[in-house]
Parts: C-alpha cells; structure tokens; sequence
C-alpha cells in the first residue's frame, strides 16, 4: 500500500521523503525534518554569503562539513542512518 502511494511521485527526493514518514518513529521524523530545516538554513546563508560558500566549498569530506556548519550555529550531525 505505501509502496504504491510512493511510486505515484517520479521526483526522487519526494519518495525518499514519502517512504522516511511512512517508516520512521516520530521521533526519527522529527530529527529528519529538523536536519532538513537545518539544511535549508545552511542553503539560504550561503546564496547571501559568497564567504561562507567558499569555506564550505574548501570542506573535503562530511566531517568537516559538520564541524564548519556547527561553527555557523547549525547542527546538521552525521548522515542520515550513521551512527
């Protein structure tokens, strides 16, 4: 049943959105809509600072993404099914 609801929508981020909200516990959904929030935030920021797209540009790997962006007052945390 909620494979079918899904498969209606060809726009890949909209299944994974749809399938995390049937699956994940409230909980889960709200840290999911949270690090999306976050990462909205992180987005806006740098399309008005074209310093902070440059430092974020310079990252090499997640880690330092996370460390620069939490230096920014965001927490985006590890990715999504990491421990």
């Amino acid at each position: 049943m909620v494979s079918e609801f899904v498969d209606r929508f060809t726009d890949y981020w909209t299944k994974l959105i749809l399938y995390y909200i049937f699956i994940m516990t409230k909980k889960d959904l709200d840290k999911f809509i949270n690090k999306i929030y976050q990462l909205n935030k992180i987005l806006l920021l740098i399309e008005q600072s074209t310093e902070k797209k440059e430092e974020l540009s310079k990252c090499s790997n997640h880690e330092e993404v996370i460390k620069l962006t939490k230096s920014w007052g965001f927490e985006i945390g590890k990715r999504w099914g990491e421990s």
